[in-house]
């Protein structure tokens, strides 16, 4: 049965001794609206405070919310943009569900550990991914399709951009905000979408689903279904596409399902060749790896240098040794905060990884306990001798660089499976090569860090390729 909420303001109340914080409640929400169900999971700060509990919605719950978006008719272009135009900035600047914008940016700082600058750059991500929706979905669109029947161009014959399905679930990932700036385009297409969301950090996409519901966006276009791993499932199996985060075993599960668009690893690099002076990109080199807390898949995890990299790995570690470790709500954090022992596992797991390597930063351990239950995971570099070395390719959820050399023997293939490469290179010909290459999926050229990103430039190609496909259609 649905019962009223903790008020949501209170995530963000100040503790006192005789005054414990007050829990807020964050309920699915589904086609009849939100939903507290008796299953709750207690959601914690990175101090180990709980924070939230949220509601986990049994496998009857998903399967009926799901078919009541199948049911459900889809809203004219013209309103769905407007709405989700209304959703971006209620979203970012508002009041969503009793919570000011001020108040959900400092809880997620503290639910998930992100620092508080990358909150508000993932808050204006969002809000861009909303009230650009239409300019994004139509550069997807091929040139040679129109989005109508009625179209003028159908009486000679054309292709029309069609959904491949109605309904959309996303199986969201808790490592960053901006996550959630993606599948809002889903609904500027006409689906309906369905979000399970990350347990780690599931107030964003609350809120999301929540401003598009006050923008006009009715309960059965857009859901927020909580579930235990028994019924994850159900939502893929319910939908018609889906779109799923995780490792390298997500992507390896899905790899051959046409139905699921598997987002993984980035493993995103950074080439430097000897025909450029890498000390004047030494900015940008730092600023791919250090931004968002070093947290996504944009941030470069490896850096290819050709000659001896061991001048670069030593500024590299001098330049990110200046970051403060400082709580995740302090208006100067840079790098991402964890529970105590969920930080002292990414530090095993990364030494367990660096042996043999040489180490210029974090080879002692990466943990900086912050007194308070929390730790900030400190900045490491390593340098490798091979490009071919595996460890190029592992991604930690903080600041980690491997930094290795690169030969021209060593060509494209050494940058292969990258979802960005940023090639500081004068050399036309490597960079016909890294463009041609399949499995690099973005080719920044110049000073351009791996974290850009813009409205209406693909991230892993389109989303519209995978939700949409062409169609014949010829009128009288």
């Amino acid at each position: 049965m649905s019962q009223p909420a903790t008020t949501p303001d209170a995530l963000d109340a100040p503790r006192t001794p005789d005054a414990p914080h007050p829990l807020q409640t964050l309920e699915a929400l589904g086609p009849k609206g939100p939903y507290r169900s008796r299953h709750r999971l207690t959601i914690s700060d990175v101090t180990g405070a709980p924070m939230a509990e949220l509601s986990l919605v049994p496998r009857l719950f998903v399967t009926r919310a799901l078919a009541a978006l199948h049911a459900a008719a889809t809203p004219p272009l013209e309103e769905r943009l407007a709405a989700l135009k209304r959703a971006g900035e209620l979203f970012a600047t508002g009041t969503v569900a009793g919570m000011t914008a001020a108040a959900y940016e400092s809880a997620v700082c503290r639910m998930s550990g992100t620092p508080l600058a990358n909150v508000r750059i993932a808050v204006e991500a969002i809000r861009l991914s909303a009230t650009e929706a239409y300019r994004s979905v139509q550069a997807a669109r091929p040139v040679g399709a129109v989005g109508d029947w009625r179209d003028p161009y159908a009486r000679g014959g054309t292709a029309v951009w069609i959904r491949r399905g109605d309904v959309f679930a996303v199986h969201a990932a808790g490592n960053h905000p901006a996550v959630h700036a993606l599948w809002p385009e889903a609904l500027a297409l006409g689906y309906r979408v369905a979000v399970r969301p990350s347990r780690r950090e599931p107030l964003t996409p609350y809120r999301l689903v929540s401003a598009l519901r006050e923008a006009g966006f009715g309960t059965d276009q857009v859901v927020l279904l909580p579930t235990d791993h028994d019924a994850a499932g159900e939502i893929l199996h319910g939908a018609d596409l889906s779109m799923v985060y995780g490792g390298q075993e997500v992507i390896d599960r899905y790899a051959a399902d046409p139905a699921v668009l598997p987002n993984g690893p980035g493993r995103s690099k950074i080439l430097l060749t000897a025909d450029r002076e890498w000390r004047d990109h030494l900015d940008v080199v730092v600023d791919s790896i250090a931004r968002h807390g070093g947290t996504a898949c944009v941030n470069a995890t490896a850096v290819l240098v050709e000659g001896d990299p061991a001048p670069v790995a030593e500024a590299l570690a001098e330049r990110l040794a200046a970051l403060p470790s400082l709580p995740p709500q302090d208006e100067k954090a840079v790098l991402p905060v964890h529970p105590v022992e969920t930080a002292r596992g990414f530090e095993r797991l990364l030494l367990g990884k660096a042996a043999g390597a040489r180490a210029w930063l974090g080879g002692d351990g990466v943990v900086d306990d912050l007194g308070d239950g929390s730790a900030a995971l400190r900045p490491a570099v390593f340098q490798l001798d091979d490009p071919r070395d595996p460890r190029l390719g592992m991604e930690l959820s903080f600041p980690c660089v491997w930094v290795a050399p690169w030969t021209r023997a060593a060509g494209a293939a050494a940058l292969r499976d990258s979802l960005v490469v940023t090639a500081i290179t004068g050399d036309e010909a490597l960079l016909d090569a890294l463009l041609a290459e399949p499995s690099i999926k973005n080719l920044y050229i110049g000073d351009h860090p791996t974290h850009w990103i813009a409205p209406g430039i693909p991230h892993d190609a389109y989303l519209g390729e995978f939700l949409m496909r062409t169609k014949a259609v010829i009128r009288g």
